[in-house]
């Protein structure tokens, strides 16, 4: 691990643009992780099960911890001065609450343990929200599980920085310019 590693997460709830800026953060040739739950929804769908959260979510959740918990270690391996996130641990447990799904407390624990350094806020966006096979959240759901987010960030005591509503280079912009400044 590069002792001066910046392990950056971009958070939102679901259709606010995450994954599209972190796509073109590869394309700027940053080193980013995608989003673990669209691997396990996929999984899940080639085995006959349309939606494992609802059907099975404790299950589900404890799949994209040990996801993100290896995406973490992983980045901790590589010689990378930046990584990027789509999506980071305490993620799990915001979206269980908002289920109202009871869960061990592994769950606060891992968030406690593996630490980030910058958290990026994507808000909703009611003009990109848009849903697929594995994104089936509504917009005003999306904006409840944002809260879920945000609220679960802030009590584990991080600074949590909004990203403005422009195009995708100007969130990405955004993004890299707050780096020079936070670094």
């Amino acid at each position: 691990m590069q002792k001066n590693q910046q392990k950056i997460v971009l958070i939102g709830g679901p259709g606010t643009g995450k994954t599209t800026i972190i796509n073109n953060l590869k394309k700027k040739n940053f080193f980013c992780f995608d989003e673990v739950s669209r691997e396990v929804i996929s999984k899940a769908q080639e085995k006959g099960i349309e939606q494992l959260f609802l059907t099975e979510p404790l299950l589900f959740s404890e799949m994209l911890l040990e996801g993100r918990e290896e995406q973490f270690l992983n980045a901790d391996k590589t010689k990378e001065n930046i990584v990027f996130f789509d999506r980071g641990i305490p993620d799990v447990h915001a979206y269980m609450n908002y289920f109202k799904t009871k869960y061990p407390s592994l769950f606060i624990e891992k968030s406690l343990k593996y630490k980030y350094d910058l958290i990026f806020h994507f808000s909703p966006w009611k003009e990109i929200h848009v849903t697929d096979k594995e994104r089936y959240e509504t917009f005003e759901e999306s904006t409840i599980i944002d809260e879920f987010l945000t609220k679960a960030y802030t009590e584990l005591g991080y600074k949590i920085i909004n990203v403005p509503f422009g195009s995708i280079d100007e969130r990405t912009n955004f993004i890299l310019n707050s780096l020079s400044c936070e670094i």
